[in-house]
């Protein structure tokens, strides 16, 4: 379930839950899964995607998606890639201008996860730990007994992400990996952000201190595009992901970041909240 702030249940994309529940819940299904997460067939797809034979399926999902042209800088698209990284005017992305909010890098839905002690978290049941998420024990370390901000992109979500702060960035690391959905069906099945390729940034933040910004790369996306800074500032253009579902994960470290009471008890419900980018999802501690 999806509620918005306001605590009202917000649809949620539907038409493909009965064939992913085939995929992961079913032998045959998980045969098939296996030929559908491998990076040939996600790069294969990406390429029809970037190609002027996927320009149809874009006036559909304007429809489909309620998308403002006039918010957009380019309102005429060469294939459907070109469409789903479409780019907002300026003044359309604006970050709350508060000094201890913490912002949603991305449109998404949200979940809030405590991190343990030992820099554990359990996200539907399935177990998680920062170093095998990081894919480095000294990184993971850091954010032992902070939060997990799990913000999930589905098709019909702006897929550029930003910076949630001014800082620097400390290091970068990309991890090969399988391209499993991250769909809630996915997420009950497999640890599927550990199995996922990935990309991960440690972050110098001037408010917040350091944080891990990984992005998730999911079924079918062909791509995720990172613009590096040395430095950068809050609301600045971070990257964007290729066609298709796909998730950013923040950690923080322990007493940096107090996540908004209504996030924090929908996520004990395992409810997401619907977010925008630049809304303040928490308060700096």
């Amino acid at each position: 379930m999806v509620k918005d702030r306001n605590g009202r249940p917000v649809p949620c994309e539907s038409g493909q839950d009965g064939f992913l529940r085939f995929l992961y819940g079913n032998a045959f299904g998980r045969v098939l899964l296996k030929v559908m997460a491998s990076r040939p067939v996600s790069v294969l797809v990406g390429g029809y995607m970037n190609s002027r034979l996927s320009v149809r399926r874009i006036k559909k999902s304007l429809a489909e998606f309620d998308v403002d042209l006039s918010e957009l800088e380019e309102t005429s698209f060469h294939s459907y890639n070109a469409f789903f990284t479409r780019k907002k005017k300026t003044e359309f992305l604006r970050f709350d201008p508060s000094e201890d909010a913490f912002c949603a890098p991305a449109d998404s839905k949200l979940t809030v996860y405590p991190l343990t002690p030992d820099g554990k978290f359990t996200v539907k049941g399935v177990p998680y730990t920062a170093s095998e998420l990081l894919g480095s024990e000294e990184d993971a370390s850091r954010f032992a007994g902070g939060y997990a901000f799990v913000f999930r992109l589905s098709v019909d979500d702006y897929h550029r992400y930003s910076y949630i702060d001014d800082g620097a960035e400390i290091s970068h690391r990309k991890i090969r990996g399988e391209f499993h959905t991250v769909n809630p069906i996915a997420l009950e099945k497999l640890p599927v952000f550990h199995r996922n390729a990935r990309e991960v940034t440690v972050l110098d933040t001037l408010r917040f201190g350091r944080i891990a910004f990984v992005e998730v790369g999911a079924m079918l996306v062909g791509k995720i595009v990172n613009t590096h800074r040395e430095t950068f500032r809050k609301g600045d253009e971070k990257g964007y992901f290729e066609f298709g579902g796909s998730t950013v994960v923040l950690l923080t470290q322990k007493d940096a970041v107090l996540p908004d009471a209504d996030i924090l008890e929908n996520s004990r419900e395992e409810i997401e909240t619907k977010v925008r980018l630049g809304e303040s999802v928490g308060k700096k501690q």
